[in-house]
């Protein structure tokens, strides 16, 4: 879409003007000059204008043909590749099997080491970048890289991990390419008849799964929440091709000027076994208690949004579906009612031990072993027998 003009119906009264709340509009020489990168296309100035001067265009979505295959965005971390993107390969390869398409990965790196996972994960083909303007994780230099890729080379899927740059950068990148974007997919399948790719991701505060299809646009994009998919399997190495590309021309409109480190994450995506805690265990102080207990057991410490919500916890501990999936080994729950969208995200645990008072708790259906009882008193019991 786009702010367009009548320069036969524009008078220069610059009540638009004073009506934009972005300033993205003057008047210079009576004329209306419209500034693009400012502009949010939130009509505030068309129903201003008394003269019908301006109005919003919406282009035509520009629908290419499929033949690129499928194409997996690999992003990095300060430590190298993130898990998820080994998994969105994996994902990427076992739906590539089915129709024969070709499988791509984005590396925004020039590291032949990490090309190299990617390829024994299921890539046949890895786009790599070395440019100072993917040094820092900013949406702009990205999605020109990205897009400008899938310009060329007409990519049928594109998927990204639903992490919190995926989730920022496959939004701008969707919009660029006039396509659609399902998010927080927890599965991913394709049409047998159709060939379409079917996102399935929890809808209507994860009462229900729905499915969502592109029939007309392309690529076919999702993002996937890191943990719901399977980490791709050992096995012989692969052969495939790695293929240097140009970077994005700039930096974009965004620069970093400094940064505060906020102290390592609590890494409960990569957890064997985590201590989860919710409204049940009463005080702030028992989440204290369950921190210490972690430690002296080796665990992560998990908490439902509700805690987060108070300012208990930070986000990196939330589990759920507005925050993390984990596969633990074990779980164990304590004070966890066991609302759905907290449910979302532990599925892929495989021990789950529910500690709540309510006999009635959801949560016990979602669990192999359950103790109806105080949360906070057990905690205490479990740091007695431990000291």
């Amino acid at each position: 879409m786009s702010l367009s003009v009548s320069k036969k119906a524009c008078v220069g009264c610059g009540l638009c003007v004073r009506a934009c709340p972005q300033s993205a509009l003057r008047v210079e020489n009576k004329t209306l000059v419209i500034d693009g990168g400012r502009c949010v296309l939130c009509g505030e100035c068309v129903r201003a204008c008394p003269q019908s001067a301006l109005a919003i265009r919406r282009e035509r979505a520009r629908v290419h043909e499929a033949g690129g295959g499928i194409w997996v965005f690999a992003q990095r971390g300060s430590q190298g590749l993130l898990p998820v993107a080994l998994e969105l390969c994996a994902c990427a390869r076992r739906l590539a099997d089915q129709s024969g398409a070709r499988v791509c990965a984005l590396l925004p790196a020039d590291s032949p080491d990490e090309a190299r996972r990617l390829i024994d994960a299921g890539a046949d083909c890895v786009f790599t970048c070395q440019s100072p303007y993917l040094h820092e994780t900013l949406d702009e230099p990205y999605a020109d890289w990205v897009c400008a890729l899938a310009a060329q080379h007409r990519p049928d899927i594109l998927l990204f991990g639903a992490t919190l740059f995926g989730r920022q950068l496959a939004p701008r990148v969707a919009a660029r390419l006039h396509t659609g974007l399902t998010a927080d997919c927890t599965a991913l399948s394709t049409c047998a008849e159709t060939g379409l790719l079917h996102q399935t991701r929890p809808a209507f505060g994860g009462n229900l799964m729905a499915t969502i299809i592109t029939p007309a646009h392309r690529p076919q994009m999702a993002t996937v929440r890191p943990g719901v998919m399977p980490l791709p399997e050992g096995g012989a190495p692969r052969r495939g091709e790695i293929v240097p590309t140009e970077g994005p021309k700039g930096p974009g409109r965004v620069h970093i000027l400094s940064r505060t480190p906020r102290g390592q994450g609590a890494g409960i995506e990569k957890a064997e076994v985590i201590f989860s805690a919710g409204r049940g265990i009463g005080t702030r102080k028992t989440l204290e208690r369950l921190f210490e207990l972690a430690e002296r057991a080796g665990a992560q410490v998990g908490v439902s949004r509700p805690l987060c919500d108070m300012g208990w916890a930070g986000r990196e501990h939330q589990i759920g579906q507005t925050g993390t999936s984990v596969r633990p080994r074990v779980l164990v729950a304590f004070g966890i009612s066991g609302a759905i969208q907290h449910l979302a995200g532990m599925t892929g645990a495989k021990t789950v031990i529910a500690v709540n008072q309510d006999p009635e708790a959801p949560i016990f259906g979602a669990a192999q072993y359950k103790l109806v009882a105080d949360a906070q008193e057990t905690i205490e019991q479990l740091l007695q027998s431990m000291q």
